[in-house]
């Protein structure tokens, strides 16, 4: 069944985000919710049941009196979330209220091209509709890279050679028939992480991913912050060693260049090289490849070239943090993405410099904790992302 129409009036937009955040409700309960006169309530649902977007419930619980029937939003309504790394593809279907329903998630490299990823992340959630006989309302991508959110399209993304200007939007609305959003990664993530994980109740708090890249999404009374063309937060570019290796972007230095996943990755190969850590020198021999994941379980292990590694790569991540702190106050930091999964050496390390490095003020009442949602906060992000736009005025 598809949308006939969207919501054209505020009252309507909020009536929909209230039966999407809230469950079924009354139409007594609505009202009071959205401060609503009942004339008016009514005509607005009359509207939204007109276009298929509510339906009857259940009976409501009793109020005294005749026990009224539930509103809620229409079954049909499904969103899907793409969230594109770079090393990999997920993607979630979520129902009406969000609810994930089927989700997959498989290795795919993004420098293999838009067309190559597209058509895979495509088809992953075509299947995942059909075998669920469904077809979506919209669909949100996350992408790891920066992003110009009004035109749908990453702009120069330094780990994305062949993406520069790519149609990413307007491709997947032409396949699918319905509205499509892309934003960056990092911002989806925020978006995720404040629905259902650990900054639920938060609404100015940072979403640190430190993956590959490094990114910081910014979220101010609820919303994204993205800046005059969709760039703020890209922290992993800020310079912290002018010294330092080259980085993807063509600069030196970079926070990325030292502590993302593929600088951790070269350092410990050094070190088991150089044969000053048996232990990754062990583990490169029985694979020939080292992963972050080694390095953790190296750490794990006590491994103190391992644990080195995590700590130096930690205590620059948290000297950034302490600017960005110092400057924009946030009531909760968010540590997530591939490396968060180095667990609590990284994250004491993040703390204790951003603790001593800001004023006692700005860290008085600051935690700094990881992502609730881990792995799918991007995809759940990207849903709820396409759901607020579908959901709120064209």
């Amino acid at each position: 069944m598809a949308i006939s129409a969207r919501p054209d009036t505020v009252g309507q937009g909020q009536l929909l985000r209230l039966l999407r955040d809230e469950g079924p409700r009354s139409r007594a309960e609505l009202g009071e919710l959205a401060g609503m006169a009942r004339s008016k309530l009514e005509a607005e649902l009359v509207r939204l049941k007109q276009v298929g977007l509510v339906q009857e419930g259940g009976k409501a619980a009793s109020r005294g009196g005749r026990r009224s029937t539930l509103v809620e939003l229409s079954s049909f309504l499904h969103f899907g979330g793409i969230d594109l790394g770079a090393t990999s593809i997920r993607v979630a279907i979520m129902g009406a209220e969000l609810q994930v329903e089927a989700h997959v998630a498989e290795p795919m490299e993004i420098r293999r091209g838009p067309e190559q990823v597209l058509a895979r992340a495509g088809e992953l959630i075509e299947k995942l509709a059909r075998d669920r006989g469904v077809q979506l309302t919209g669909i949100g991508v996350g992408v790891p890279g920066p992003v110009r959110f009004l035109d749908g399209m990453p702009v120069s993304p330094p780990i994305m050679p062949g993406w520069h200007e790519y149609p990413v939007r307007d491709l997947l609305a032409r396949r699918f028939g319905c509205p499509v959003l892309v934003d960056n990664d990092v911002n989806v993530m925020a978006v995720g992480e404040h629905w259902g994980g650990v900054a639920k109740s938060v609404d100015n708090y940072l979403f640190v991913k430190i993956g590959t890249g490094i990114g910081c999404g910014i979220m101010i009374r609820g919303q994204v912050y993205r800046g005059i063309d969709g760039c703020a937060g890209d922290i992993g570019h800020i310079n912290v060693d002018p010294d330092g290796p080259v980085c993807a972007c063509g600069n030196s230095g970079c926070l990325e260049a030292m502590f993302g996943g593929a600088a951790l990755v070269r350092d410990a190969l050094a070190a088991a090289r150089s044969g000053a850590s048996p232990p990754l020198a062990e583990r490169l021999a029985g694979k020939q490849a080292i992963t972050p994941e080694d390095v953790g379980q190296c750490a794990a292990e006590g491994d103190p070239v391992a644990i080195g590694l995590i700590r130096n790569g930690g205590r620059r991540v948290g000297l950034v943090l302490a600017g960005l702190v110092s400057f924009f106050n946030p009531s909760m930091i968010v540590i997530g993405g591939g490396l968060a999964g180095l667990g609590h050496l990284l994250l004491a390390e993040i703390r204790g410099v951003v603790y001593r490095r800001s004023l006692p003020l700005a860290t008085g009442n600051l935690p700094i904790v990881l992502s609730e949602l881990g792995p799918s906060a991007g995809a759940v992000g990207a849903a709820v992302m396409i759901s607020d736009h579908v959901f709120s005025i064209p």
